[in-house]
């Protein structure tokens, strides 16, 4: 287990002793690690020669005051934002307001132990937490920078122009639309993390998950009591978002009369909870992001109009894949790459045959098909070289059903007519033809791209006499 770590800045008595050695034996024995200092020169010269880094710092205010005052944003930073504990004598001159922005706790002196222990140790487990929200939010942003929206085609160059606009202004409301799979969860990342707000939380929801009378619940919160089943107060979505950014993921599927609801939460800036007497202000950038045509939504009496005008402060219209296949040749190394650090493997060949097939696929889902694709295959490799067989790309988008006609092959397609003329059987013959065919009659890999066994494919085979007519 490792020790909680404790710095104590102390004034040195008449013979160079520290008053504070008592307190550091006694926190010795309670599982921390404790060092201790007479000043803030000792305190930068540990931090930067031992590289220790305390969860907490027990300061006297009668020795550091004037030094604290005036070294407050550095000490935070130099010290990786530990928690303070002041202890200060109350017969002093001290204004202690000057610091109670920084400080955990403020204790007069004389200092009960009992007291400072049990501070102590909840500075530490808060700090800890801190910390932990700290390198989560360092990680997103990263993680989500602007250029995280890949490729060079000019649509895809036009997505990262609008989102560097974006997040150079304060805006109160996006919208990004786009097919399923686009990315639009993506870019509602990207615009928190660069923007203005990106030191605030962010909290998304997907609208279309929900039914009406719960979403409504966890968007504004609710009391202890409200309905059946609220055992407890609940703080809403808008409240949890203060001062950061609310993601509303299919607005477009939101019932019609949370709407109007939602409307004047975003005008009025505040809301009241389910079962609450008093509203509550609050301050949130809103994304919404949406699949659904919202004009046609909106004449059709399902979405708004004054929410439609209010929403629509910014648009962005997500390009499909099928748009910018140029931006395959960066999109897919990426997400090979990402696959092997997952999976602990190290694909780094992609052949011709496979960017052909990637380059020929319609990608109907879009990145977030691709990134199936890819991670199946990925997973599936037996060395540095991407199989083809893993891709199926020859699936649901080669299979082309009609509702007339003569069953056909047409390159890597198949026509199917449901008019009667062609029975069950006899389809199902036809796609493991097919399918056999495009792996040379290997019996394995086609099992393995139909997701068969050799032997029920073998009887199968039988059955409707499937030959190479070669």
């Amino acid at each position: 287990m490792m020790k909680k770590r404790m710095l104590i800045i102390e004034e040195r008595t008449s013979n160079g002793e520290l008053n504070g050695e008592d307190l550091s034996r006694h926190f010795s024995k309670k599982d921390w690690n404790v060092d201790i200092v007479s000043g803030l020169t000792e305190v930068k010269n540990l931090l930067i020669d031992k590289d220790f880094c305390p969860d907490v710092i027990l300061a006297d205010l009668d020795v550091c005051a004037d030094e604290m005052f005036k070294s407050n944003a550095e000490l935070q930073k130099l010290t990786n934002y530990p928690e303070w504990i002041f202890t200060y004598d109350p017969d002093g001159d001290i204004d202690i307001s000057q610091i109670d922005g920084l400080a955990y706790d403020i204790l007069a002196k004389p200092i009960d132990r009992h007291r400072i222990e049990v501070v102590a140790s909840r500075a530490q487990r808060l700090a800890s937490i801190n910390r932990r929200l700290r390198h989560s939010s360092a990680s997103k942003k990263q993680r989500y920078q602007i250029e995280s929206y890949l490729g060079q085609s000019d649509a895809a160059k036009n997505v990262r122009e609008m989102l560097t606009a974006l997040t150079e202004t304060a805006i109160s409301a996006v919208t990004v639309i786009g097919e399923t799979g686009t990315g639009k969860g993506l870019v509602a990342r990207i615009i928190h993390h660069c923007g203005l707000r990106s030191d605030g939380p962010l909290v998304e929801i997907n609208c279309a998950a929900l039914p009406k009378e719960l979403l409504e619940s966890q968007l504004f919160g609710h009391e202890s009591g409200a309905f059946t089943g609220a055992k407890e107060r609940h703080r809403g979505l808008f409240e949890q978002a203060h001062n950061g950014t609310l993601f509303l993921d299919e607005i477009g599927d939101m019932d019609i009369e949370l709407q109007s609801k939602l409307l004047k939460a975003l005008e009025d800036k505040k809301a009241r909870r389910l079962g609450g007497e008093r509203e509550i202000s609050f301050d949130v950038q809103v994304v919404a992001a949406t699949g659904v045509d919202l004009e046609k939504a909106m004449h059709e009496g399902r979405f708004r109009e004054d929410l439609y005008h209010r929403l629509n402060v910014f648009c962005i219209d997500l390009p499909s894949l099928a748009d910018r296949k140029e931006d395959l040749v960066e999109l897919v190394p990426s997400i090979i790459n990402e696959y092997n650090q997952k999976a602990n493997k190290k694909v780094t060949v992609v052949t011709d045959e496979v960017w052909e097939k990637l380059f020929n696929y319609s990608w109907t889902g879009n990145i977030r098909e691709l990134r199936n694709v890819i991670e199946r295959s990925v997973l599936l490799s037996k060395d540095e070289t991407l199989p083809s067989k893993w891709l199926q790309l020859n699936g649901s988008s080669d299979v082309v059903v009609e509702s007339g006609g003569v069953p056909r092959r047409l390159g890597s397609a198949i026509t199917i007519p449901l008019d009667g003329s062609m029975k069950l059987d006899e389809m199902d013959g036809l796609i493991i033809q097919a399918a056999l065919e495009d792996n040379e009659y290997n019996v394995s890999q086609t099992a393995e791209m139909l997701g068969s066994t050799r032997e029920t494919l073998r009887y199968r085979i039988q059955k409707y006499d499937l030959r190479d007519k070669g």
